[in-house]
Formats: structure tokens, C-alpha cells, sequence
């Protein structure tokens, strides 16, 4: 008799797991009633991926720039069809909207009334697009245009190169350059603050896109053959080149990585992408940065003759293809930062923050 029940006691403990089991496979999608997981960005419209921020994303110095943003109605945003957003390649996305503009602080990225060549807030007009597009991903670069200006320290440079008498443009930025990249962090973290803003009220959460945020690379290196060092390539001296590419842009790379930990966005780095590729560096086609750009049809018109420059250094074509190239192995490792690093076979690829230091 004990026997006997000891043996059913077993088959109802067997009963009662396997019933368990079952429940917690089955779970509570065998309901009916219950919502169904969430698949995706919320809303209507194309999967997207948006491109944000100022002329190194806009596509400056690669090419074919829109009408509408060059120089139409005063827009100089110049945006490419060559540029790097327009190469991005995702599963299942199947739009590629760029609102960047050459030029943009992050004051124009973020919510409020700033404007860069007519242009309305980048943020502004992300919430926008939101209404019939669903954002997969939003990469972003921004803060070159604050308190560095690294454009307009690269034309002071630029400047230098005119007068050997006087000191290098490398000598002044020596004392103040990390001073104006920590003015820099608190804007660019709220710019990206609001870009994330917009769509949290849109019903966002932070599952259901990726956030990017890029740093830049140095347009020129020391290495420039002295025939090139001059109006018909790269007109700097040796020194404030060794001071880019050592100090410059590690400095601001170092900035905009402390912003992206502040709104918990990936980060991108750039700082050593162009490295043997930059202006100036090999032959133009082996080049991913523009040289010493002018120009000559627009100086004979008023309203186009200061934007006759405006080329110059910044990402080519050949460039943004590069870039476009790390960055679609960066999206689709989906979590943590990397470095963009030239690989054995020429081309830029994401090394993971770990392996790259």
C-alpha cells in the first residue's frame, strides 16, 4: 500500500511540473485578448534612417549638392546625394532622410528658434518626419561649429601658412583648445537631449531606435609633400598639422564622447579615420578629404563668391562611401561604441572600443 502511494504522489508531481512548464512556454501570448509584443519603432510609414548635424554629415565637399541647398534662397546647408547617410544599409530599412546643414551649431540641431541658412531647428524638423516616417536610427554629428569652430581654426591655420614671420596658429590653440571643448559638452548634450525628446513624446523608448554619436576626423596630416604644401593642395605649416591630427581632434573626439555618455548614446569615433587618407596625403583618388577647394564661376556672382571655399576639407565622396562603410558594421553590432580604423583591405571598418585601444 505504501508502495501504491508513493508511486501516484510521483505522478502527480510529474503532472503538476510538466503543467508549469507548460504555462510559463506557452505564456501569456496564448491568451486571448493580450497585446502582441511590440515590433519595432511605433507609428506609420518607411523604417528610416536619419542623418543629423553639421557639414561633415550634410555631405560638404562631396559633390552634387541639392539645388535647394546650394544657395537657393540663401540655403548653403549643401547637402550630397554622396553623402554618407544616403549609403547606410539596414535590414528592412528602406528610407534615408539627411536634415543635416553645413555649418549648424548645436544650438540649430536642438529645439527653439536658432536657424542655419533658413533652415529651422534639425530636431524641429525630425518631429516632423516622425509623423509618417518610423526611425530606426539617428546618427549624429555636432559641436565642431561651437565653441571650437574647428573650421574656422583650420582657416586660421590656412592664414598662417601666408606669414612664416608670425607664430603658428597652433601656438594660441595650445593654451585654449581644451577650454573650448568643455564650453562645447554641455550644448551638444542638449542638443542630443532633445533630439531624444522628440521622440520620446512621439512614443519612442529607447528599445526601439538606435542613437549615434559621431566625432570627426582630421581633414589634413603632417606628411604633405612639399610640392602639395601650397594653393594647389594644402597650404599649412608642418607644425600646426602635427598639432591637429596629435592634439585637435583627440581633444574634441574626447569631448563628444563625454556628451554621448551623458545621453547614454553610442559613440562613433573618427578621430584616426582619415589617417594616410587625408587631403593632400597620396594620389586625390586615394584621398578621402577634399584639398584646397575654390570654385572660380561662383566669384563672378555677389551672393555665391563667400561660399567659394566652403569645400574645402571636409569629407569627398570617396570619404563618405568609407564612412558609410563602418558605419553599417557599427549598426549592426547594436550596442556599444567603436573607432572607425583602415583594415587590411583599405577600407574603414568598426573596431570595437576595446580592441581598438
Amino acid at each position: 500500500m505504501r508502495r501504491f502511494r508513493w508511486w501516484w504522489g510521483a505522478l502527480a508531481l510529474t503532472f503538476v511540473v510538466v503543467l508549469v512548464g507548460f504555462i510559463a512556454f506557452t505564456g501569456s501570448e496564448s491568451r486571448p485578448g493580450q497585446p502582441s509584443p511590440r515590433q519595432g519603432p511605433p507609428g506609420t510609414g518607411p523604417l528610416t534612417v536619419v542623418s543629423i548635424g553639421d557639414s561633415t554629415v550634410s555631405g560638404e565637399g562631396a559633390g552634387d549638392y541639392t539645388p535647394t541647398t546650394n544657395g537657393q534662397g540663401g540655403n548653403w546647408c549643401h547637402r550630397s546625394p554622396n553623402a554618407f547617410v544616403e549609403q547606410i544599409k539596414i535590414p528592412d530599412v528602406t528610407a534615408r532622410v539627411n536634415l543635416a546643414c553645413s555649418g549648424a551649431p548645436s544650438e540649430q540641431i536642438a529645439l527653439g528658434e536658432a536657424k542655419q541658412w533658413t533652415e529651422p531647428s534639425q530636431a524641429q524638423q525630425l518631429a516632423n518626419l516622425i509623423k509618417d516616417h518610423r526611425v530606426a536610427a539617428v546618427v549624429i554629428a555636432i559641436g565642431a561649429n561651437d565653441e571650437p569652430k574647428f573650421s574656422a581654426q583650420v582657416n586660421e591655420c590656412f592664414k598662417a601658412w601666408f606669414s612664416p614671420q608670425n607664430p603658428p596658429c597652433s601656438a594660441a590653440l595650445r593654451t585654449t583648445w581644451q577650454s573650448k571643448v568643455d564650453a562645447m559638452v554641455p550644448k551638444v548634450t542638449n542638443a542630443v537631449a532633445d533630439v531624444k525628446k522628440v521622440l520620446a513624446q512621439a512614443g519612442y523608448v529607447p528599445a526601439d531606435y538606435q542613437l549615434v554619436l559621431m566625432s570627426y576626423a582630421s581633414p589634413v596630416g603632417p606628411q604633405i609633400p612639399e610640392a602639395l604644401r601650397s594653393l594647389n593642395g594644402c597650404p599649412f605649416r608642418t607644425e600646426d598639422l602635427e598639432w591637429m591630427r596629435r592634439d585637435g581632434v583627440s581633444v574634441l573626439s574626447d569631448g563628444i564622447k563625454q556628451a554621448s555618455r551623458a545621453t547614454s548614446a553610442r559613440f562613433l569615433d573618427l578621430s584616426r579615420a582619415g589617417a594616410g587618407h587625408e587631403a593632400c596625403s597620396s594620389e586625390p583618388a586615394n584621398e578621402w578629404f577634399s584639398r584646397l577647394t575654390l570654385q572660380l564661376r561662383d566669384l563672378g556672382q555677389v551672393d555665391r563668391a563667400s561660399h567659394a571655399l566652403q569645400e574645402s576639407f571636409h569629407p569627398n565622396a570617396n570619404g563618405h562611401a568609407q564612412v558609410a562603410n563602418c558605419l553599417n558594421e557599427f549598426l549592426a553590432a547594436r550596442a556599444g561604441n567603436a573607432s572607425c580604423l583602415s583594415g587590411p583591405d583599405g577600407k574603414l571598418h568598426a573596431a570595437p572600443e576595446v580592441v581598438a585601444r
